[in-house]
């Protein structure tokens, strides 16, 4: 229960922040620093945080949008 909270406990990352914690994960799996039961939880909480980083990017690029068609008009 407390690795499914930390899982999602995401909202106080920065998209900077989830990327370094994810390229650290990515990281510790393939080098095989870890043992199995770990890298599990490692790897959910790794597409916890691509999933995060998803999210951030595509209200950017909405963001982006929005401020490009008020310059178009």
């Amino acid at each position: 229960m407390a690795g499914e909270k930390r899982k999602n406990d995401l909202g106080g990352l920065s998209f900077e922040e989830a990327i370094k914690e994810l390229t650290n994960i990515v990281g510790k799996i393939e080098q095989g620093q870890i043992p199995l039961q770990d890298s599990l939880q490692q790897y959910e909480r790794g597409m916890a945080l691509i999933k995060y980083c998803r999210t951030i990017l595509q209200k950017a690029e909405k963001r982006i949008e929005k401020i490009t068609e008020l310059e178009d008009k």
